[in-house]
């Protein structure tokens, strides 16, 4: 038979932050809140730019072809957070994207984004989907 737990809020017995999970072999443990997306965004890079979905997304700037600026509502801990991101459109066979060097570092509280085409060129693309893992503020 299985069970159901449903619950408003989950609060760690020792710090209220912080709930450890038993991982895969119940051999090791996993901090819960360390393993949350504590930030995306997804949003159009062309044209008239728009964020077509977001969680703790504050603001959204194009800042010239290929680069943005976007910046989180509730600020990291420091710089030292992951982001991922991907992008699919104007059919470029590859690009990624650079969140340091040439002007393009991170805060807290902005990350950069500078879209590359496999050959170099920089380019807007129709979807960048931004991902970001850390301790928030």
């Amino acid at each position: 038979m299985a069970s159901l737990l449903k619950v408003d809020s989950l609060t760690g017995v020792t710090t209220a932050g912080s709930i450890s999970v038993t991982g895969e072999g119940n051999s090791t443990t996993t901090n819960l809140q360390q393993g949350l997306a504590k930030h995306f965004c997804i949003f159009d890079g062309t044209g008239t730019i728009a964020v077509d979905n977001s969680f703790n997304n504050a603001s959204l700037t194009d800042v010239a072809t290929g680069q943005y600026t976007v910046a989180v509502t509730n600020a990291f801990s420091s710089i030292h957070y992951a982001v991922t991101g991907a992008t699919l459109g104007n059919n470029e066979a590859f690009n990624y994207c650079a969140t340091g060097g040439g002007g393009y570092e991170k805060t807290s509280s902005t990350v950069n984004v500078k879209l590359f085409q496999y050959d170099g060129s920089v380019l807007d693309t129709d979807t960048v989907d931004l991902v970001s893992h850390g301790d928030l503020a």
